[in-house]
């Protein structure tokens, strides 16, 4: 989808603030309630927004530790490699996943109460399945996503 000035102005509102009004985010951008609107539409049905989130602090929720851990395959076919990623994604501890280049498969982004947690994790929930080789843990000791994209836009 090719986007314009207005376009990723209201991506860049949005993405640092999705409760923000359409009345304010129209006035921001120079366009009227109802051409937002419509272009917000358009930016939903084409899937430039994903979602809409919520940031929530882990420790609230009892999480005490965050981690990556490092996952290397023993093979790489297509059915190891989707099984090792159907599994992740279904574990609850289970934040990102992602599918690297490099001496290791996948990056596993994990958040869990306490070490003992993690072990178990890591032993039970990793280690023991067929398709994988290796696995390192990273312990997180601070995580700041950012809420803006590179303006790639061609100069």
């Amino acid at each position: 989808m090719d986007l314009d000035r207005i376009d990723r102005d209201i991506v860049r509102i949005l993405m640092n603030d999705a409760r923000r009004s359409n009345r304010s985010i129209a006035a921001e951008v120079g366009v009227a309630a109802s051409t937002l609107s419509e272009r917000l539409q358009r930016l939903q049905r084409s899937g430039v927004f994903r979602g809409f989130h919520a940031d929530v602090d882990p420790s609230v929720l009892g999480i005490g530790i965050q981690a990556m851990l490092a996952i290397r395959l023993r093979r790489h076919s297509e059915a190891e490699v989707d099984a090792f990623r159907a599994h992740a994604a279904s574990m609850h501890e289970v934040m990102g996943i992602f599918h690297v280049t490099g001496a290791n498969d996948f990056l596993v982004h994990v958040a869990v109460r306490d070490a003992d947690h993690l072990r178990t994790l890591a032993v039970s929930g990793f280690t023991t399945l067929p398709e994988v080789a290796h696995i390192e843990t990273s312990l997180i000791f601070e995580h700041r996503a950012k809420q803006t994209l590179p303006d790639l836009t061609p100069k």
